[in-house]
């Protein structure tokens, strides 16, 4: 019998793992198979068709005896020995998925593709062969003599076309090739560990090939012409993947369609490439269906916190590109930028893709990872050739760790950082559009906001300080709402909301009480009892039959703001407080507050479109500044508010309730 799988020999064992790549992959699940597959695919483009690539993904069984060479697999197999415990427990996997005799598969065959060349010509180690080099090599990628294109390409690293081996129980894969002049030939690896079978060692890689004997005893690889028929047969120019022995858990449909759309969605978008699973079409035409669909993405655009794929097709399809220069300071790098801007997102994030359409990664700015925004960057030619240089080996960030030139290193380290600075300008840009505040009101926040601090701060290193009030000297501690000796006013200060935005309080202005307002959260937990405190006033405020109200300020411990998108909800908890809890309405103020404690009117029909009851979805009359006859219940008002689009986010408030 012809021997088909060649193994080289050596004289004794010296490495007992397996080739690192492939637990890489394994890492990266069907995913990573299914991203490198497709790129490959892509590269191979026929660039004479004016066809996007088509690629055909296929689940399915065979029987083990329909595998090529598979006795000379089970001998080698069988023969392993491991020397640590992750290897005896793979090679313990591999042989026991030998006994099955009905063994699962996957194939991905690539149409519209020019094929691998030179398969005639074997093991040349010439890089216009490229059967020969993703035959028999490793590290070794095949340069296109086209510069432009080669730029263009995925691949760069040489090591993705072991990619395949990682998703067989076996380690073992298949390719069938048809070239443009119709050659159909057959080749395979399988991935083991250097290992003793019979008389002889072997080195780990195996390859399903035939062998040619030269003059000077040395020896080349020559392929096998195709015979075979179904799974294995290709007969269109192309090639044909197929994996034995697919790992059950690859084997998930959803998963690789997702994995296309997040990996190859400006390709499938620019009509370049055309992918069908198991019959399902993954288009131009049909991407939308699938991103739109709650099987394969969350649809609420505040859910999307990992997956971001439904938010890069809105973004790429719905704006403009913006042109932008990012250096290296070496060389200045052109990208068009597409940018959305929306409150509703709380994941920021960018995608880098090459020309190609493959995305590289979701790239964050750092500071930025939690801003309301999305954005797609594109290069050229030029952008896409520094970008390779960047890339790890998966293709999966620019941030590659195992540059070892320091130059380049530096360089590389210079790119990204300007990258994220051009980001953040952008952001802000967006950020302070959409939220204009009024100078005063943003000025004397921050300025409150430091004094504050700073208070804090000075407390804790000096403890009490020294005042000097005429002649007297007293000693003093330096505390929010502690009042100074000889002086009439007071600072108070509220407490932080929960979700972490700042809740502030200014008193002592002219006797007023100290208040508090929760913003974007739960407003903070203030001083346990009644925390309705009467509003001074010459006179007391009046419903329209003449009846008099009392008008109290509402501490922040009372009040929930919470603002979701195009809408806030707003919550008031009086189940506690004497002045309310037995109330069936009252109505309820509104006022703008700066940092320093100084209110100013707030007009809430400019605002709001509509406020209603959270429970009874009851439309309240808006009056300017107040809601009259708001329903309290057990206590407790809910509100839902719909914010008109020149809404301003960053606005703080205080309240007080009228009954």
């Amino acid at each position: 019998m012809t021997k088909q799988m060649q193994f080289t020999k050596i004289s004794n064992i010296e490495e007992c793992n397996f080739h690192p790549v492939l637990q890489d992959f394994y890492s990266m699940g069907i995913s990573g198979i299914t991203g490198e597959n497709i790129q490959n695919s892509l590269d191979g483009k026929n660039r004479a068709l004016n066809e996007p690539v088509i690629v055909k993904i296929i689940f399915g069984t065979m029987g083990k005896q329909d595998i090529p060479a598979i006795d000379e697999i089970e001998a080698h197999v069988n023969s392993l020995v491991g020397q640590s415990e992750y290897t005896s427990e793979q090679i313990e996997h591999m042989k026991k998925a030998l006994q099955n005799d009905e063994i699962k598969y996957i194939s991905f065959e690539d149409e519209n593709t020019k094929g691998l060349a030179g398969a005639k010509n074997g093991q040349s180690n010439n890089s216009v062969d490229t059967f020969g080099i993703y035959a028999y090599s490793k590290g070794f990628h095949a340069v296109e003599s086209d510069q432009q294109y080669e730029s263009a390409r995925g691949g760069s690293h040489g090591i993705g076309k072991i990619a395949s081996n990682s998703a067989s129980d076996l380690n073992l894969m298949f390719f069938a090739n048809c070239d443009k002049f119709g050659n159909q030939h057959i080749g395979g690896t399988i991935q083991l560990v250097e290992h003793r079978s019979g008389d002889h060692c072997y080195r780990a890689t195996g390859y399903f090939t035939d062998v040619e004997h030269l003059e000077n005893g040395m020896t080349r690889y020559i392929p096998f012409e195709n015979s075979y028929d179904g799974v294995f047969n290709k007969n269109t120019v192309g090639l044909k993947i197929v994996i034995p022995f697919f790992r059950d858990e690859f084997a998930d449909e959803t998963q690789i369609i997702k994995s296309i759309c997040d990996r190859f969605a400006l390709a499938l978008l620019e009509n370049n490439l055309v992918v069908y699973v198991n019959g399902k079409e993954i288009s131009k035409n049909t991407i939308e269906k699938f991103i739109n669909d709650p099987q394969y993405y969350p649809q609420e655009t505040g859910q999307m916190k990992k997956e971001f794929t439904p938010l890069y097709v809105q973004t790429y399809l719905q704006q403009e590109p913006i042109d932008i220069t990012v250096s290296n300071s070496h060389q200045d790098y052109e990208f068009k930028l597409y940018f959305t801007y929306n409150e509703e997102i709380t994941k920021g994030r960018m995608a880098i893709f090459r020309t190609v359409g493959m995305k590289i990664e979701d790239f964050k700015v750092h500071g930025y990872a939690t801003k309301p925004f999305n954005a797609v960057l594109i290069g050229g030619v030029e952008e896409d050739k520094y970008l390779k240089s960047l890339e790890d080996p998966s293709h999966t960030t620019i941030m590659n760790s195992k540059i070892k030139d320091p130059s380049l290193k530096k360089r590389a380290d210079k790119f990204i950082r300007n990258l994220q600075q051009k980001l953040r300008e952008i952001i802000d840009e967006h950020m302070n559009a959409n939220n204009p505040v009024d100078g005063a009101i943003d000025t004397s926040d921050i300025l409150y906001t430091i004094e504050s601090e700073f208070m804090k701060q000075l407390e804790k290193a000096m403890g009490t300080v020294r005042i000097k009030s005429g002649k007297k000297v007293t000693q003093t501690k330096i505390t929010g709402g502690t009042k100074k000796k000889g002086s009439d006013k007071q600072t108070g200060e509220g407490n932080d909301d929960e979700g972490g935005k700042t809740g502030v309080g200014k008193g002592g202005r002219k006797g007023t009480e100290a208040r508090g307002q929760g913003i974007g959260g739960v407003g903070g937990t203030g001083k346990q009892g009644d925390s309705l405190k009467r509003k001074k006033q010459k006179e007391k405020a009046t419903n329209e039959d003449s009846e008099s109200k009392e008008v109290y300020s509402v501490k922040s411990n009372l009040v929930q703001r919470l603002i979701l998108g195009k809408k806030e909800l707003l919550n008031f908890h009086f189940d506690n407080q004497e002045a309310v809890k037995d109330a069936r309405n009252c109505n309820i103020s509104f006022a703008i507050v700066d940092g320093m404690g100084e209110e100013y009117s707030f007009d809430l029909s400019k605002n709001y479109s509509e406020i209603l009851d959270q429970r009874t979805k009851k439309a309240y009359s808006i009056q300017r500044s107040k809601l009259k006859d708001v329903e309290v219940i057990n206590g407790k008002i809910q509100l839902e508010m719909a914010l008109q689009n020149n809404y301003n986010r960053a606005l703080k408030f205080v309240y007080y309730v009228e009954v």
